[in-house]
């Protein structure tokens, strides 16, 4: 993945143009049935990202490593390699216009999913915070218990970096999601620390073997029944 290399220079800043023409309605690449990477379950997706910055279908999912206040456990995102297939995304609980409910609320439906179809020991869900200062332990419990997460299960992990700072480094240098790829910027000011709120609209699906299988770019708009299945077959592949 040479072509993240550059990506330590780049900033946070707005999503609308990317992520629109890089994905449907429904929110991201969708399968086509052609033979596909060989360490991938699904086949290529419609729309081809490889030229993206952040991992698209076929790339390793690069690992990042960071506390979970809830269960006060560290966590590695590499750590389900070989054990669980992975949900991931990026939200923070102060959202004021239903993008990150709509992002949890995605994972918490696969999470629900697996239960009832007995494949929990086999998934993983991961909702990383990037707003530290204000995304307390309390204020991610609640904001579980309200969309009924199951935050107590094995398979579910809030993940907090230390500082904004860090989430940013962790957004765009590890993930390299892109300038373009923010939707609206909020301004805050909390003890006396000024920062931008991006919106960080994307899903990732990662099998067992580290691989991406799906990026959903607009995955607060995906349909729920079809990011629950792309999820059920990686799993069951």
């Amino acid at each position: 993945m040479d072509r993240r290399t550059y990506l330590g220079a780049a900033g946070i800043a707005g999503l609308t143009s990317v992520a629109g023409c890089l994905g449907e309605a429904l929110g991201g690449d969708d399968g086509n049935g052609d033979a596909g990477h060989p360490d991938a379950v699904l086949g290529p997706p419609e729309q081809d990202l490889s030229d993206a910055s952040h991992p698209s279908y076929g790339d390793e999912y690069p690992a990042a490593t960071l506390p979970d206040p809830l269960s006060g456990e560290t966590v590695s995102t590499d750590q389900f390699e070989g054990d669980r297939t992975v949900l991931m995304t990026f939200l923070y609980t102060s959202c004021p216009d239903g993008m990150c409910p709509a992002l949890a609320l995605r994972l918490q439906r696969a999470q629900a999913a697996a239960a009832e179809n007995g494949y929990s020991d086999e998934a993983a869900f991961l909702a990383m915070t990037f707003d530290p200062e204000r995304d307390t332990a309390e204020k991610l419990r609640t904001f579980a218990e309200r969309r009924s997460i199951d935050y107590e299960a094995d398979n579910w992990h809030f993940l907090r970096p230390e500082r904004y700072e860090d989430a940013q480094s962790i957004v765009d240098e590890t993930y390299g999601i892109p300038e373009e790829s923010l939707e609206k910027n909020y301004d805050h000011d909390y003890e006396n620390v000024e920062y931008t709120f991006p919106h960080l609209p994307y899903i990732f699906l990662v099998n067992e073997a580290g691989i991406v299988e799906r990026v959903y770019v607009r995955g607060h708009s995906v349909e729920v029944s079809r990011l629950v299945d792309d999820f059920e077959t990686v799993v069951n592949g």
